[in-house]
Parts: C-alpha cells; sequence; structure tokens
C-alpha cells in the first residue's frame, strides 16, 4: 500500500487527481472501524491529510459574521474557546462523541464525508444553514449542507473533490444540541436534535439526527414556534412547546433496528425538541 502525506491543499487535490481511486484518510476514526468489520477496503493508495495546515485551521470573519472551519479540524479543537464560544451548539455535539483519543483525532470534514445520520456533527451544520466548500484539482465550488447530504452514508462530492472547509453564520441567540443513546458515553445517537435561535432574524431552526435516512430539517415546527414567540421578552405559552414536539415527532422518518424502534425514536426527538426549546425560551408564566 502507498501512503502519500500531501502538506497543502493543492498537492492533496493534484494526488487525487493522479489517482482518483485512492482512499483519502482524516482522523480515520470512521475509516478504521468499516476496514476492521470488513465492509470496506483501502485499495492500493491513501492520502492522509492530516499534515494539510490549510485544513487544520479555522476563522472568523467577523465583517462577515461567519466561521469557516477546516475539514481535518478535531473534535477537541471544536470544543475550546473561542470556537466554542462562537458556535456552542457544535461544542455541545463534539462532547459527546467517543472518547477523548476519538476526540483528538476525529474531524469535521470526516463527520461530514462519512455522512452517517447518525453524525453528531450534522444536525449542527444543518440547523445553522452551513456551506461546504469542495476543492479539486479543476476548481472549486461551494453547496449547502442539505444540498451535500443525499442519503445514507451518500455525498455530493464529485471525482477529484476534497472537502475543504464549513461555513457557519454566527447568529445572535441561544442554541444547543442533544441526544440519546443506549449508554451513557461512548455512544453513537439513537436520535439526536439541535436547536437554534436567530434573535435578529427572529428564526428559529431545528434539525435531527438519527431518524432518517439523512439529517431532517423540521420546518412546519421551525415556523410554529417563531410565529408563537414574544421576541421582545422571548417567552412562550406552554401549549405552543408541547406542539412543537409533536411537530417534531411528526416530521421525523426513523426506521427500527438493533440500536432502537422507529416509534421510540420519534418520541425521543419529540422530547428532546421540547428540552431545547425550553433551554432556549422561557414559558410564560413559569416560576423563577
Amino acid at each position: 500500500m502507498t501512503v502519500a502525506v500531501p502538506s497543502t491543499l493543492a498537492d492533496a487535490v493534484a494526488l487525487l487527481a493522479d489517482d482518483p481511486a485512492a482512499m483519502l484518510l482524516g482522523g480515520g476514526t470512521d475509516a478504521m472501524v468499516e476496514i476492521n468489520d470488513g465492509h470496506r477496503r483501502p485499495g492500493d493508495s491513501v492520502i492522509a491529510l492530516n499534515r494539510v495546515a490549510e485544513l487544520r485551521s479555522w476563522r472568523h470573519d467577523v465583517e462577515a459574521g461567519t466561521v469557516t472551519i477546516g475539514a481535518g479540524v478535531t473534535y477537541t479543537e471544536m470544543m475550546q474557546p473561542p470556537l466554542a464560544e462562537l458556535l456552542p451548539a457544535l461544542a455541545e455535539a463534539a462532547r459527546t462523541v467517543g472518547s477523548p483519543q476519538i476526540r483528538n483525532a476525529g474531524t469535521l470534514g470526516g463527520n461530514l464525508g462519512t455522512c452517517s445520520p447518525a453524525g453528531d456533527g450534522l444536525p449542527v451544520l444543518a440547523a445553522l444553514d452551513a456551506r461546504v466548500r469542495l476543492v479539486s484539482a479543476g476548481g472549486e465550488r461551494t453547496l449547502p449542507v442539505g444540498e451535500f447530504m443525499v442519503g445514507v452514508k451518500r455525498t455530493a462530492i464529485g471525482p477529484g473533490e476534497v472537502i475543504a472547509d464549513i461555513t457557519m453564520p454566527v447568529a445572535a441567540g441561544w442554541q444547543g444540541y442533544a441526544k440519546v443513546g443506549i449508554r451513557n458515553a461512548m455512544v453513537i445517537a439513537v436520535a439526536s436534535a439541535c436547536l437554534a435561535v436567530d434573535v435578529e432574524r427572529r428564526r428559529i431552526a431545528v434539525a435531527l439526527g438519527s431518524v432518517g435516512p439523512t439529517i431532517v430539517r423540521c420546518t412546519d415546527a421551525e415556523h410554529l414556534l417563531a410565529e408563537a414567540i414574544d421576541w421582545s421578552s422571548l417567552t412562550v405559552d406552554a401549549a405552543t412547546i408541547a406542539r412543537f414536539g409533536d411537530l417534531v415527532s411528526a416530521t421525523s422518518r426513523p426506521i427500527t433496528d438493533h440500536r432502537a424502534t422507529a416509534d421510540y425514536r420519534r418520541h425521543a426527538v419529540g422530547i428532546l425538541a421540547r428540552r431545547l426549546a425550553r433551554r432556549a425560551i422561557e414559558i410564560e408564566g413559569a416560576a423563577a
């Protein structure tokens, strides 16, 4: 097996152009599971991306109000300030990923490239309307994350393309992530949810993981809650929160597998959505 270790993104895409069948390797935390289980064979060549500096950095564009995260930024880095302060839901999701060793190696680009419906970072990217930049020897293009994720472990990446970075807006307002699994730590999500409040635009965003072939946005629930909120005080009535959770459950498209039943997943995402909404918004008449 040949292992290439480029130091620049230009070198990486040039290597991939010369050998389109090469396996791109980020942190390897997903790839090694599939290889060890016999579900994937790496082939004759691997391009390791962990030394490409452009992929391992992030930047905050204050004027544009965005954060751009390189595909090689690890979960551990996403948990640390100041990045965690700019994108708190992403930091919360990163904290739930595996063990410290996995968080030190696993990357946001790898999470996207694997595109598992249970990927912890993906509901956050969907709720924040992230955009994914893909680079190849022939140029580059940018896709909304919803168009990038096309199915179970299926993406819109074309031949010769590498995920370069992911850009998200920095919005004024609360945001959070929650998931449930079959144990309390080091667990794949049975159901997950991200809720983000944009106070300036008076918008709510809700995205669900592990309850569909890819990440699910809950537009009906979003509109219901956004229209019912008193934006001057950030309060809402309890009945709206209940209805909000019901709409989230109804939007989900879960399956039954060895981890959970479809009915459980449908119920769980509704509960998670209500809990996140109560953390984000005060309930009218609730005791202080």
